[in-house]
């Protein structure tokens, strides 16, 4: 878990004075009077309005996340506004952890460092506690195109969450998730006695779901797994096959032993807010619809991964794959303490209200949580 962080959302360092927009204009004269007697007649072309927008991540581009904001909001955007042929962004790219770490992608984006970002709300078990409903329950469903579903008709249907990103200065325009949480360690664990005394990365709020199994966790992310357990640091990382392919985890944790913890919400596509709110109407429903298609692409990009990433895993770099034992599942299940709760009553009636929701949503969807949390 993260220290709690008292700042206020800062002044946007991009302010309205800050974007750009110059407008060129040409005339063009249709030649000298003629022998004639014609008169010549100016014609005025309007300009595209040019609108700097800086947009960056903690995060790689390979990593999935921010692939979406560089190959669909970055582009969609563009798409939208040639159509409208009023306004064009240009683009200052910042991907890959060089404006911020992953601890600070939310005060990136709510201070202005950024104008969008990805926003990883699983860093911010304090200051954006809501937004971690997922985090908290885990085993309820490994469906990632679920999760994006739940999560961007929670965004608009439950004030209290927008709430959370609104008092930190920032906009939600799409979600991120992750695919399906599994083990990927050291050593082989056929059972939860194999866990104890273990040093195992888990990214947040995650931390949570080891507890009763006796491993110890640390904090990290998919920047920090490979060298961590290159270091002895750790033995293993509570992750996803998605995010392991781009850091070549595999290169130094082995063994995957399949758990399904389930898929998680982990953020979305930020915009600082105040950028946001003085950009042209046109060019703010632009960066809406272009939030909705990252939601949309980054669910069918998850599908086309995973599987091929295990696939390769195993055929080109020895990773040995194990089922965790139903039984010792269901141990792990029953033993975790009800951290739910210890969320919901810190968070107080919004907190009930979201965990209601949330899992009304799951079970009119079909699904059955491994344990009913609510």
């Amino acid at each position: 878990m993260r220290r709690s962080r008292s700042q206020s959302p800062g002044t946007n360092k991009n302010n309205w004075e800050n974007v750009t927009m110059k407008i060129t204009r040409r005339t063009f004269t249709a030649g000298a009077a003629s022998a004639s007697g014609l008169v010549a007649m100016p014609y005025v072309a309007k300009a595209q309005q040019s609108i700097n927008v800086t947009i960056a991540s903690s995060h790689p581009v390979a990593v999935m996340w921010p692939y979406q904001l560089k190959n669909t909001f970055q582009p969609e955007v563009d798409k939208i506004l040639a159509a409208g042929g009023k306004y064009k962004v240009n683009w200052k790219e910042a991907y890959g952890g060089t404006l911020y770490k992953f601890q600070d992608t939310m005060e990136a984006v709510r201070d202005g460092i950024t104008d969008v970002g990805f926003v990883g709300t699983l860093w911010e078990g304090d200051t954006m506690p809501l937004c971690n409903v997922s985090y908290f329950t885990p085993f309820a469903t490994s469906d990632h195109k679920l999760q994006i579903s739940i999560h961007d008709k929670l965004m608009e249907t439950t004030p209290k969450l927008q709430e959370e990103w609104t008092k930190n200065g920032m906009v939600p325009l799409g979600s991120y998730v992750t695919d399906t949480y599994d083990l990927y360690t050291s050593f082989p664990i056929k059972s939860m006695d194999d866990l104890k005394g273990r040093k195992i990365n888990a990214p947040g709020t995650a931390a949570n779901w080891l507890q009763g199994t006796g491993a110890i966790p640390v904090d990290g992310a998919l920047t920090t797994y490979y060298t961590n357990i290159q270091t002895g640091v750790t033995e293993g990382a509570l992750t996803f096959a998605v995010g392991v392919m781009p850091i070549r985890l595999y290169e130094v944790a082995k063994h995957l032993t399949r758990v399904n913890i389930g898929a998680m919400y982990v953020g979305g596509v930020g915009a600082n807010k105040q950028f946001l709110d003085k950009l042209p109407k046109e060019v703010q429903d632009a960066f809406r619809a272009a939030g909705k298609a990252v939601s949309k692409n980054h669910g069918d990009d998850i599908s086309a991964r995973m599987d091929a990433a295990i696939d390769t895993m195993v055929k080109q770099h020895g990773v040995k794959v194990a089922d965790l034992p139903p039984a010792e599942r269901e141990k792990w299940i029953k033993g975790l303490p009800n951290i739910v709760k210890i969320w919901s009553d810190k968070n107080g009636p919004a907190a009930k209200e979201v965990l209601g929701s949330y899992f009304n949503a799951l079970r009119a969807a079909g699904i059955k949580p491994g344990r009913d949390w609510d």
